[in-house]
């Protein structure tokens, strides 16, 4: 039996973890890369981990748009993305990281970076398509993430705790192939 003083002494509290998203630990496959911002090969480092990782988790079928969505928000997160008034120390670079979340019946691109700015698209104005005009011409901000809503079944993003934003986007998969990943996970595969 513990002695009186042991019971009065006061309790020593860890500062709380920090927590983790629900989605990592119930994702039936998780991966994820963290990339600096400011190296040459980073886009092309995040398109061949895209087209890598769907290749394994026999995916294929959507690498071309993933890859896709993959080089425009990264694209995005390096040429706009400025650090909410830190820098996050990894090798003294901004980063950027990229995670996949597969579930039998839907796969999740995510696109973390260090500035908190809201993503935008680009305004809603008219357009004359006649050949010539130039009102033909693009906006000039906002075409990677059209490109990523046109390909994606919903894209969306969130700030994050620790500053910093994430900008999803879902791809929803054949419901014969949710109940033929269910039938695998059941058997050990």
């Amino acid at each position: 039996m513990s002695s009186p003083e042991m019971r009065s002494a006061p309790r020593l509290v860890a500062p709380p973890a920090p927590r983790e998203p629900v989605v990592l630990s119930s994702a039936y496959r998780f991966r994820s890369i963290t990339l600096i911002a400011d190296y040459r090969d980073t886009p092309a480092a995040a398109r061949h981990t895209a087209r890598h990782v769907l290749g394994e988790w026999g995916l294929s079928e959507l690498a071309d748009d993933v890859e896709l969505c993959v080089s425009e928000l990264v694209g995005n997160a390096i040429h706009h993305a400025a650090p909410d008034g830190r820098r996050v120390q990894l090798a003294g670079e901004r980063r950027v990281v990229v995670a996949f979340r597969y579930w039998p019946r839907s796969l999740f691109v995510e696109v973390s970076d260090e500035d908190s700015t809201p993503p935008t698209l680009p305004a809603g104005d008219r357009v004359d398509p006649s050949p010539g005009s130039e009102d033909a011409l693009l906006a000039e901000g906002g075409r990677g993430l059209f490109i990523v809503q046109s390909l994606a079944d919903a894209t969306w993003w969130a700030p994050v705790d620790q500053g910093g934003k994430s900008v999803f986007c879902r791809f929803d998969l054949a419901e014969d192939r949710g109940r033929e990943d269910d039938r695998e996970g059941t058997n050990g595969g």
